[in-house]
């Protein structure tokens, strides 16, 4: 769509305060197009969004719709779901049933992509801080560089920045089976692993929805140490962290701690440099690589990449530093799945491996909060398995995120399990528990991870408030 075309609609977010609607809503403002949307939760990206002049209600009825329609009488008018958006919603309904013009995000997303060079960053986990690293990169070695995400990236501090630049890095979500919608010019596959259970039935129909993707994509990226996609696609362009023989990048690391990765880089079996990366964790050091071999695609000078490194920082939620209460470290990441789970374990006990260097013993708290009732239903041996291998765990109840729960499964189907393994575990219900008793769940010293993709992430603030209320 042109930009005069552009300009003639108006876009109403049904659920605008999500962290992928929010980045389309602001991406459009930016266009020069008029945005409503409403949500039923107030948050940062509501308040930005109403800042720069979208119309946000906080409620989700019909007058809304009907309000939208008399307001913008001389725009044709879209309204935007998402997967998440259920059709007994109010707003949703009431669009059906007047034969409304009704647009899936990633339809929004496929459109704004349409007008760049595209990197579209895909995979199973990683995305975000893939695409948060790509975005820095580019940003600081071209200044022409545009981005929109599902994290907020540290750079822009936000998800989105999106200028009449020449790049565009685009996260791109398979989670529903839109991801076929999507033309890039470099399309990055991190990985394939089994989720969303709640769309796919099994591994196969994941990889089905990666191969439209790919088929989309000029140039495909793929992940040489990811054995499915290794298995599944054929690319000239790989990247790997284990061998730098025929791949056309490579990081060998060489030393990972709790502060940096120092590695050495490849380009087609070459030795090139080495890099000292501020980042821990062989994960991130994966999704550093793919970044650099992205930016390598499109011609950027290796120099400037070099020169920019030391600016990389984790997006929001992954391994985020939020503070210490009482000789207590709080890390927040939004883990959800049993590989993540897994990843981000190991990097909490590098951190305590380095903080105390084995003189004196820290315990690593896990508190997990798990994400859907399909998720917990497929996965409940693995996440059993990862969250065991914590010293104390903590299990609260599923954060549902709109499923029905037919089964009726509650997350004590984990914590029995994990009790076989690991007596030091503990199902509570809510974070309100956990705070009201945290003294008595925690010690000093302990590095406490708070993992899941819900409301968990509130857990920081209701932890603050009540230990301000303690201590006055």
């Amino acid at each position: 769509m042109d930009k005069e075309l552009l300009l003639k609609n108006h876009f109403h977010f049904i659920g605008i305060g999500g962290i992928g609607m929010s980045a389309l809503a602001m991406g459009l403002i930016k266009k020069g197009c008029s945005v409503s949307g409403s949500d039923l939760v107030k948050n940062d990206e509501t308040k930005k969004l109403n800042k720069l002049g979208a119309v946000i209600f906080t409620s989700q009825i019909r007058q809304n719709i009907e309000f939208v329609i008399s307001k913008f009488t001389n725009k044709f008018i879209n309204f935007v779901v998402s997967s998440a958006i259920k059709p007994e919603n109010e707003e949703f309904s009431y669009c059906r049933e007047k034969n409304l013009s009704i647009k899936h995000r990633s339809d929004i997303l496929a459109m704004l992509m349409h007008n760049y060079t595209t990197l579209a960053v895909a995979g199973s986990h990683g995305k975000t801080s893939t695409s948060t690293f790509l975005s820095t990169i580019l940003e600081l070695s071209t200044h022409n560089s545009s981005s929109i995400t599902g994290g907020v990236i540290p750079l822009y501090k936000s998800n989105c920045h999106l200028e009449n630049t020449k790049y565009l890095v685009a996260e791109v979500d398979e989670s529903d089976g839109t991801i076929n919608k999507y033309k890039s010019d470099i399309g990055i596959i991190n990985n394939i692993d089994f989720d969303h259970c709640d769309h796919f039935s099994n591994l196969s129909e994941v990889i089905s929805s990666f191969k439209s993707f790919a088929r989309n994509s000029k140039k495909i990226l793929l992940n040489f140490d990811c054995e499915t996609s290794k298995i599944n696609f054929y690319s000239n362009f790989q990247w790997s962290n284990t061998t730098a023989k025929n791949v056309a990048y490579a990081i060998i690391p060489t030393e990972i701690n709790s502060k940096y990765t120092i590695g050495k880089y490849y380009e087609n079996g070459n030795f090139i440099s080495s890099l000292n990366i501020p980042i821990p964790g062989l994960h991130n050091l994966s999704n550093i690589t793919a970044a650099i071999a992205a930016s390598r695609m499109i011609g950027v000078d290796f120099i400037e990449i070099k020169k920019n490194i030391k600016y990389l920082k984790l997006p929001k939620k992954r391994f985020e530093f939020k503070g210490q209460i009482d000789e207590r470290s709080f890390y927040d990441d939004y883990a959800h799945h049993p590989n993540e789970i897994r990843e981000t374990i190991k990097l909490g006990r590098l951190f305590i491996q380095q903080k105390h260097n084995n003189s004196q013993k820290s315990r690593l708290v896990a508190i997990f909060q798990p994400h859907r009732y399909s998720r917990v239903k497929q996965f409940t041996k693995e996440f059993a398995e990862e969250l065991s291998k914590a010293d104390i765990i903590y299990v609260t109840s599923i954060y549902g995120a709109g499923e029905e729960n037919e089964d009726k499964i509650t997350s004590k189907i984990i914590t029995d399990l994990i009790y076989k393994k690991n007596k030091n575990v503990s199902y509570i219900n809510n974070y309100y528990e956990i705070t009201k008793n945290f003294y008595k769940l925690t010690q000093k010293g302990d590095l406490i991870l708070n993992m899941g993709a819900g409301d968990c992430h509130n857990f920081w603030s209701i932890l603050n408030e009540k230990t301000m209320q303690i201590n006055n």
